[in-house]
C-alpha cells in the first residue's frame, strides 16, 4: 500500500489529536500534533511577555523558537519539546488555551509553523491534525477529514481533560473559551478554520474513540485501494 498524507481538521475538543495518534499508530505513520506547535509558541510568547500587537517583537521572538517532538514510551505518544524543554504538560493548561488562538492568528506565526509542517510531511506516511491542514498546509492530502461535535459535548470532554491534569474549572468558563477560540479560528485572515471542499465529515458527538479511528481507517483503505 502506498503511503499517503492524512489531514484531520476541525474544532477543538472533537477528538482530533487522539484519533490522529491512534490512526498513525495503526498505520505505522508519523503523527504531527500541529496544535501543540502553536501552544508551544504561545507558551514561549507568554514567558517572554511578547506583545502580540508588536509584529517586530513577534518576528524576533520566533527566531528563538525551536519545536521538536520526542517519543514518550510510557504513554506511547510524542511529547512537545520547546527549546530543549519538555513542555507537554504545561501547554495543555487553560491559560495556554486562552492564549493560543490569538497567537495562531498572527500571520508570521502561521507562516513559520506551516513551513515546518510542510517539511515534516514531504515524505508522506504522516497524519496531521489542526485547523488548516487540508486547506493550507497540505491541500494535496489524499485524505481529508473534517471533525465536529456538539458544543456541550466538546465542553464536557475538555473539562474531563483538565480534571485529569488537576485543573477544575466551571463548565461555563470552558464553553466560553471554546466559543471564543471557534470565533477567532474561523475568522482569522491566515489559515482560518475551514472545511476543505473535498473533506469527509466526521461528527464525533456520539461515536466512541474506536469508532472514530475505524471511520478514518476505512477511508484510508479506500483511498489506498484507488491508488493501486
Amino acid at each position: 500500500m502506498s503511503d499517503i498524507i492524512i489531514a484531520l481538521d476541525g474544532f477543538s475538543s472533537c477528538g482530533k489529536s487522539t484519533t490522529a495518534r491512534h490512526v498513525a499508530a495503526s498505520l505505522h505513520y508519523a503523527f504531527l500534533d500541529t496544535g501543540a506547535m502553536y501552544r508551544a509558541v504561545a507558551l514561549y510568547f507568554h514567558r517572554q511577555q511578547v506583545d502580540l500587537a508588536n509584529l517586530q517583537a513577534v518576528k524576533e521572538a520566533l527566531k528563538h523558537v525551536e519545536i521538536t517532538f520526542q517519543f514518550n514510551p510510557s504513554k506511547q505518544a510524542s511529547d512537545t519539546i520547546l527549546n530543549g524543554e519538555n513542555v507537554e504538560a504545561e501547554i495543555r493548561k487553560m491559560y495556554i488555551s486562552d492564549l493560543v488562538s490569538q497567537v495562531a492568528a498572527i500571520p508570521d506565526v502561521r507562516h513559520a509553523m506551516v513551513a515546518q509542517q510542510q517539511r515534516m510531511g514531504e515524505k508522506k506516511g504522516i497524519v496531521m491534525d489542526g485547523r488548516d491542514i487540508g486547506t493550507v498546509v497540505f491541500p494535496q492530502a489524499e485524505l481529508k477529514i473534517f471533525m465536529t461535535a456538539e458544543p456541550h459535548i466538546r465542553a464536557q470532554r475538555r473539562k474531563l481533560e483538565l480534571l485529569q491534569k488537576g485543573e477544575d474549572l466551571p463548565l461555563e468558563e470552558i464553553i466560553e473559551n471554546l466559543r471564543k477560540r471557534d470565533e477567532i479560528d474561523s475568522n482569522r485572515s491566515e489559515g482560518p478554520l475551514k472545511r476543505a471542499a473535498d473533506a469527509i465529515d466526521l461528527d464525533t458527538s456520539y461515536r466512541t474513540m474506536d469508532e472514530q479511528v475505524e471511520f478514518v481507517l476505512d477511508h484510508v483503505r479506500r483511498v489506498q485501494g484507488e491508488k493501486r
